[in-house]
């Protein structure tokens, strides 16, 4: 390996390439939880809901606390009501995950149909000028189907879509991390001595 190539590497890696163990247990433990979570969608997808509410209902505390240390500032009102917005909404869906599961995989259907029409019209604007564009007008049409899908199936779609999509994507992280991980590992074994030889 040549200097610069060593170089590069150091900056890609740098101590990865000795404690690269490490990361590679963290994939191969995101992989088997989301292996696990493909058959637990509605737990993982109540726990994934609870989360989130516990998440905005301190985020609204901690906007609380911190409004009433803002003394004369004119838009303390407005930061108030919106803490209160947040711990209110944090509240109703840890009281109600089930339901608070059905509206956001309401919004999440919603959300892959717009982007779906949107990578379309992107793709057809582009067609001629990038080959890319008609992968660009693929991806948005699955995007619709899928947000169909979800719309066709929905309510009862809200029990499993949002656990079903934390659990692929913790299989996605895993795997990429079991990736970087061998790559770290590979590197870490190049034998660095060689180029001082070369160079001499």
């Amino acid at each position: 390996m040549s200097a610069s190539n060593e170089t590069a590497v150091n900056a890609v890696f740098g101590t990865l390439k000795k404690n690269w163990g490490w990361l590679l247990a963290v994939g191969i433990l995101s992989i088997l939880l989301g292996t696990i979570g493909l058959y637990m969608t509605f737990a993982l997808t109540l726990a994934t809901v609870v989360l989130f509410g516990a998440l905005i209902l301190a985020g609204g505390v901690l906007q609380l606390v911190q409004a009433f240390s803002c003394k004369g500032w004119k838009g303390v009102l407005g930061h108030v009501l919106i803490a209160l917005l947040y711990i209110a909404a944090g509240i109703l869906i840890i009281k109600d995950p089930v339901l608070a599961s059905g509206v956001l995989t309401l919004v999440l259907a919603g959300i892959l149909i717009a982007v779906g029409v949107i990578r379309i019209t992107m793709g057809i604007q582009h067609r001629k000028a990038a080959a890319g564009g008609y992968w660009s007008v693929l991806s948005g049409i699955v995007s619709i189907l899928l947000g169909g899908m979800i719309l066709f199936e929905w309510p009862v779609s809200g029990l499993w879509v949002i656990g079903l999509f934390v659990a692929i994507e913790l299989i996605l992280n895993g795997w990429s991390y079991v990736f970087v991980a061998l790559g770290a590992r590979k590197a870490g074994r190049v034998d660095v001595p060689t180029t001082t030889q070369g160079a001499a």
